[in-house]
């Protein structure tokens, strides 16, 4: 009994000992394959070993490495739910907040991944990718709300079940593309360890002139048994640049960029660009349009981040590379910079996840600035979205050309084509009677434009005119009609990235009756302007310089208090300080003249006046005799206030 007992326990400790044996096996190849870079295989690898582990940390561990294996092959869904269990399941590493904020984003979950930048933010406050996120996440809100004018279509003539991606051009009327695709037919009929995809290549498909595009074929002279792509050409597409990723199960390989000349038609063996070692990166090309600085993506020593943007340049196109220089912190921060694109202006375009961006990569803009540094700016929705968007190539005298996003097929790249269709400016105006408010019919419209535009058209029965604009112009519009001062209006298109139509409207003054001054004030019983005076008198002053041929009379009235000697001394020297103000201010002393009239001009009401006092019926004149009868002080002393006035009238319209 005894001897048997022995025998049990020791059986049952040998099992256990197997089994703790067997649970370390099964970590261990999962650990081995995300070394590797094989994270599509990890996946099932951890979960093998998840569902043969009862330890709860150690679970808790797993869950959080298949969210990163997740994360890797882009599957944004996934990663969501699996970083959400490590969360949830109290993850001790600060860093599970971070991705988990980054999938919350990557899927427009913009406010709950905001909280959970804002918890890394605090466990590790030095970190500016927890602010980074915050930002980026306010500006993704902002920008869909905001869309910039660009056109985006699927290139479903491109496009396959598998990634395609990184387009680029290769003939000169754009007719011809190339780009990579993981699509099954390549020379490796294998699925890749990393993206669970069949090995890319370099493919090609040509536009008939029909618009119609061939059904995309391999480049054999290119592509081998290991991973080809991002091809990017020189200026007349006779050499181009792609890069090469050696593939071996459970070693850990670099790429490389390599070069080659087209040679009849087809294209020569290509050649090896020694940048880096080969268990580096180097990837991604992008060759400048003098064909003397090369860019390129590397994980080389000596970077910011994860991979940064690298260059390496040469003195003639036969010389030979230089050593290879990075990008600087302006273009390069502590996530990854890939896929840059110089385009013919001298413009840098690359993809990022560390500058604030919707979500995933985004894509940027990169200029110089006068002092030698970078601007670099977002390019913002629709060209950029919540999921990863990159591998951009243009036209070269068009906003037009294709570009590479997952969004709407998780973990799965496509070739999009972009369009921004130039600006279009027009204005639409009417010209109106400022005090009947009715449109003015057959009335003159000049539009003068900073660029030297100069065009002029007659107001339609509705007083309607249409003008259309150039982009970063100042205009004028100056309305005139017989029997009325020419008036204008202003606006501009400096600036604007967007089309728009604009609405003006140009009120102009018949000037067949006395036109009154308002907010001519004076202290009592004194003719020195006060201050608030001169916003309508600079008025006057625009008026006059808009209407050269004109002279006109300065009126100047008193109520009917007081003497009529004194009250027509006092108007008079009131005129002619409002004289005086327009002269001061360039107005020739001819055109004008200054009388005073006292209280012998009496105001009659019009409609506008018994709009503002009601119980002053329109047509009334308001003597002395009217406005003793009115029944209030508040009254007498409003209707005094109306009879103290400072009026125009044109005299002559034959000035020179």
């Amino acid at each position: 009994m005894k001897l048997h007992s022995t025998l049990v326990i020791l059986f049952l400790g040998l099992f256990f000992f197997s089994d703790l044996s067997g649970q370390s096996r099964r970590l261990e190849r999962a650990e081995q394959a995300f070394a590797a870079g094989e994270f599509y295989e990890a996946i099932d690898l951890y979960r093998n070993a998840y569902s043969a582990v009862s330890d709860r940390d150690l679970r808790t561990e797993i869950i959080f490495m298949i969210g990163k294996c997740y994360m890797k092959v882009s599957d944004i869904r996934q990663t969501e739910s699996w970083f959400r269990r490590a969360v949830g399941r109290g993850y001790d590493n600060p860093v599970v907040h971070l991705y988990f904020g980054e999938a919350l984003k990557m899927n427009e979950k913009y406010d709950e991944a905001i909280e959970q930048f804002r918890i890394y933010q605090d466990l590790v406050p030095g970190d500016p990718r927890g602010e980074t996120g915050i930002l980026s996440s306010e500006l993704a809100i902002k920008w869909l709300e905001t869309p910039t004018p660009y056109e985006i279509r699927e290139m479903n003539f491109f496009n396959s079940r598998e990634s395609d991606y990184s387009p680029a051009f290769a003939s000169e009327d754009y007719s011809l593309v190339y780009f990579t695709s993981s699509r099954k037919g390549g020379r490796r009929d294998s699925r890749h360890g990393a993206t669970g995809e069949f090995f890319s290549d370099i493919y090609e498909s040509r536009q008939d002139r029909q618009g119609r595009w061939s059904t995309p074929s391999p480049l054999d002279d290119i592509n081998s048994e290991f991973e080809e792509g991002t091809p990017s050409l020189n200026f007349d597409y006779t050499v181009m640049y792609f890069t090469s990723c050696k593939a071996e199960r459970r070693i850990i390989n670099g790429c490389q960029i390599y070069r080659t000349t087209r040679s009849g038609g087809g294209w020569g063996r290509p050649e090896l660009i020694d940048l880096a070692p080969d268990t580096l990166i180097a990837a991604h090309p992008a060759i400048s349009p003098d064909e003397l600085t090369l860019y390129f993506v590397s994980d080389m020593p000596g970077g910011i981040g994860g991979k940064d943007l690298w260059k390496v340049t040469r003195g003639s196109r036969n010389a030979s590379w230089g050593a290879p220089v990075n990008l600087g912190p302006e273009i390069n921060t502590v996530g990854d910079e890939m896929f840059p694109y110089m385009h013919p202006d001298g413009t840098l375009y690359f993809s990022s996840n560390g500058h604030p961006g919707m979500g995933g990569l985004d894509i940027f803009r990169a200029t110089v600035k006068e002092d030698g540094s970078w601007h670099v700016a977002n390019m913002g929705y629709p060209l950029n979205s919540p999921a990863d968007d990159f591998g951009i190539v243009f036209e070269s005298e068009v906003e037009r050309g294709y570009f590479t996003s997952n969004r709407g097929r998780q973990s799965t790249d496509n070739i999009y084509s972009f369009y921004l269709p130039p600006l279009q400016f027009n204005v639409l105006g009417e010209v109106r009677d400022i005090e009947t408010e009715e449109a003015i019919a057959g009335s003159a419209v000049k539009m003068v434009g900073s660029d030297g535009t100069i065009l002029e058209l007659n107001t339609g029965s509705e007083g309607e005119f249409r003008f259309m604009l150039r982009p970063g112009v100042d205009y004028v519009f100056l309305a005139s009609k017989e029997g009325y001062l020419t008036d204008k209006s202003g606006l501009t298109t400096r600036g604007l990235d967007r089309s728009r139509d604009f609405s003006v409207t140009i009120d102009i003054q018949s000037f067949e009756k006395p036109i009154e001054l308002p907010n001519i004030l004076y202290d009592f019983d004194r003719w020195d302007l006060r201050p608030e005076s001169m916003v309508a008198l600079d008025r006057l002053v625009e008026t006059l310089e808009d209407n050269p041929h004109v002279t006109i009379e300065l009126a100047s009235h008193t109520d009917s208090r007081g003497g009529v000697a004194h009250n027509l001394e006092l108007s008079q020297r009131r005129a002619q300080s409002v004289v005086d103000y327009l002269i001061e201010n360039g107005i020739a002393a001819d055109r004008m003249i200054a009388v005073g009239y006292g209280k012998s001009r009496p105001k009659t009401v019009d409609e506008r006046i018994n709009e503002a006092f009601p119980f002053l019926p329109a047509g009334v004149v308001l003597t002395e005799e009217f406005i003793a009868g009115l029944p209030t002080e508040q009254q007498r002393e409003a209707a005094h206030q109306i009879n103290r006035r400072t009026e125009f009238e044109v005299l002559s319209t034959d000035y020179r």
